[in-house]
């Protein structure tokens, strides 16, 4: 039968593992004798900081540098993903592009390579079409009618190109929606379930929209392919699409992403971020930035330096992860990033994220078009099913031996353990490391190198166990993560049910499958009825322990109703399902053959105004508006009296298999009856005798 774990990728992600005689593994009932490298796990590997000491600083790579052990000695690590080793992420290669192009640049196979053939982004799982079954919610007076593949959707041709590169074949429920409403100007608010395709959402139809537009867009620059520091007079960056993230390494996997979309256009992404040199980021500013990423507060840094950016030029402005965005902590570097120089009325705005309380909420309002769209996929603040979920009650005291006998009887992959301090990461990283298992961490107190270098290690499979804290993690997406671990669940001081579904989302996306396990204490009493209600949600088992709290209309098994479970209301109005096909008939849609270079623009915003005849000469309701500008209209209104039923869907997987496998067959291990026989909550050990690890 096909595995639900795809073993060949995996395989691949982790070249390091050996194969593991199966006649070796512990029983059930027996403790583990293996060590991890025995069991398949990739070998330790002590960090090198050698490499980063004044004596090499100018090395090219820390290939060069010498090994901390051995006076002679060379590191063994590769350049990954067009990132030159030892390099900081925001000089990692471009599309650099040279103004005898014309309009469309060549081909760069190496480049090609390096952006588009690396593991650095995941592609679409066995599960993906379940994706379409997901529901889909819009609020607000105007119907966007949705798109259901890339061909239709009116995407510059080499934007299509690129799409059909990174792998992306058929548009998720997120980007069905964000696609047409992007293309025709208006604001968006846009909530989906995590690894459902947020970031493309966003990056594919703005930087579409913009490339027939960029000669005439883009301020005056030096030709970048012959642009040389220091002798060349350097330009100031004025970006055309601004997004704002709030850690480092999601900054920096936006870029990555940007990175790949731009290719082949004169579109040149940069990225800012803390915890490295300014310098080396204002030499690549000073090249010319078209679409600029960063997090809050190096953004105010250099929106503090108009004389190195300013954000008048401004046309789309992005928050990603709003939810992390719009708390205390960036409360103030919010309100300079959103009134900074920028001519409001010549801008959209785009808030995303897997949640959306009311406090990011709130934010839209202040700043987004009275038309502003929201879409919803599925709940939010859900997850789907194709994460297995299980929740195993353990002795705080016993919560290290507990997690070392799983990594020991689980099949070598990528995975993410997750605590609520950085102290707790740091004691974990030293009793694993200590334990022999191949693993680093990450959080606000190590320094950028050490963050960059630990992703970088843990994308190459070289470090596969990867310790970290909710927000430094929060919105990784990293090919072939197997398995998330909450060693720490995330009581309500740390994120409560919201922070949990951030979590178990760095596993399972778009399409693929993944497990996620959670340590539960007497400590996490105060989840535990959130919990119950999200496992009960994607059909998930509930662990005897946590039977009390399944609300009524459920029996014991978790069987009920799942649309009586009781979860915070996120919505501002009453709400449609637009599953419905209730559109507004004057609403375009996007011709397949309709070219994008037309700059087409949305009611009620004044930058790149609409040329398309098809545009102009169609038939609008119109409603007063300060600007006059036509506004869509919804023809069906709801009464104040009035409340709609909202169904929501939720995709099942059709078998509920064991990660653990078997070698020889290469088939998961599955009951009879297809029913899910993994751990056994006593000891964690597969029930069957006979499985095995790597």
């Amino acid at each position: 039968m096909d595995s639900d774990w795809d073993l060949n990728q995996m395989a691949k992600a982790l070249p390091h593992v050996k194969d593991t005689d199966s006649s070796q593994l512990p029983s059930k009932t027996s403790s583990p004798t293996l060590s991890p490298q025995e069991h398949g796990w990739a070998k330790k590997t002590a960090y090198n900081y050698n490499a980063y000491t004044k004596n090499v600083k100018g090395l090219a790579s820390v290939d060069e540098a010498p090994d901390s052990n051995t006076k002679t000695g060379i590191s063994n690590q590769d350049n990954f993903g067009g990132i030159a080793t030892g390099d900081w992420h925001n000089n990692a290669s471009v599309y650099v592009w040279d103004d005898d192009y014309g309009d469309v640049g060549p081909e760069f196979p190496d480049l090609e390579r390096e952006l588009f053939g690396s593991d650095l982004h995941v592609k679409s799982g066995i599960n993906f079409k379940n994706l379409s079954s997901i529901g889909v919610v819009q609020e607000g007076e105007i119907r966007i009618k949705p798109i259901f593949s890339f061909k239709e959707a009116g995407l510059h041709p080499v934007m299509l190109k690129n799409v059909e590169l990174a792998g992306y074949s058929i548009p998720t429920p997120i980007q069905q929606y964000c696609l047409p409403a992007v293309f025709k100007g208006y604001d968006i608010v846009a909530s989906a379930q995590t690894g459902s395709g947020k970031t493309a959402a966003f990056l594919i139809p703005i930087l579409s929209k913009l490339m027939g537009k960029a000669k005439k867009l883009c301020a005056p620059r030096p030709n970048p392919a012959k642009f040389q520091p220091g002798i060349d007079k350097p330009v100031r960056a004025e970006p055309l699409v601004c997004i704002v993230a709030p850690s480092r390494e999601l900054a920096t996997q936006i870029f990555d992403e940007a990175r790949r979309f731009c290719y082949r256009t004169m579109l040149r992404p940069c990225v800012i971020y803390g915890g490295c040199p300014i310098r080396e980021q204002i030499t690549q500013l000073q090249k010319g930035c078209d679409v600029l990423i960063g997090t809050p507060g190096r953004l105010v840094d250099f929106i503090n330096r108009p004389s190195l950016l300013t954000l008048k030029r401004l046309k789309y402005m992005v928050i990603d992860e709003a939810d992390e965005m719009v708390g205390t902590d960036w409360d103030q570097e919010m309100k300079t990033i959103m009134s900074g120089d920028q001519e409001e009325g010549n801008i959209n705005y785009l808030m995303f994220s897997a949640t959306f309380p009311r406090h990011a909420r709130q934010l839209a309002r202040e700043h987004l078009a009275m038309n502003h769209i929201r879409i919803r996929v599925g709940r939010v603040g859900s997850t789907h099913a194709d994460i297995k979920q299980k929740i195993i009650e353990v002795q705080p005291s016993q919560k290290r031996t507990v997690l070392r006998d799983y990594l020991l009887n689980m099949p070598p992959a990528r995975t993410i353990i997750f605590v609520n301090s950085k102290r707790s990461a740091d004691d974990l990283d030293d009793f694993l490391f200590n334990s022999a298992f191949p693993c680093t961490s990450i959080h606000s107190d190590r320094t950028q190198r050490e963050r960059e270098d630990s992703i970088r290690a843990f994308r190459a499979g070289k470090t596969p166990i990867l310790i970290a804290t909710g927000v430094s993690a929060r919105g990784l997406d990293i090919h072939n993560v197997m398995a998330v671990i909450n060693f720490d669940l995330p009581s309500i001081m740390y994120g409560g049910i919201e922070e949990y579904c951030h979590r178990i989302g760095r596993t399972g996306r778009i399409g693929n499958t993944g497990v996620a396990m959670s340590f539960f204490t007497s400590k996490d009493e105060d989840l535990a009825p959130a919990l119950v209600k999200f496992l009960l949600e994607t059909h998930q088992a509930v662990p005897d322990f946590l039977v009390d709290h399944i609300p009524q209309g459920f029996d014991a098994s978790g069987q009920g109703d799942e649309n009586l479970l009781d979860f915070e209301d996120d919505s501002d109005v009453e709400e449609e399902q637009v599953t419905d096909n209730i559109y507004s008939d004057s609403d375009p849609v996007i011709n397949q053959n309709q070219s994008n270079e037309a700059g087409l623009e949305a009611p009620g915003k004044n930058s790149l105004q609409a040329e398309s005849s098809e545009w102009n000469n169609t038939d609008r309701q119109t409603s007063q508006h300060q600007n006059d500008y036509p506004l869509v209209l919804e023809t069906k209104r709801i009464s104040q009296n009035e409340k709609p039923i909202v169904s929501r869907q939720f995709s099942t997987t059709s078998k509920k298999c064991d990660p653990f496998h078997n070698r020889n067959n290469n088939s998961l291990l599955v009951t009879e009856d297809n029913s899910f026989d993994g751990w056994n909550e006593t000891n964690l050990f597969p029930k069957s005798s006979n499985q095995s690890g790597w």
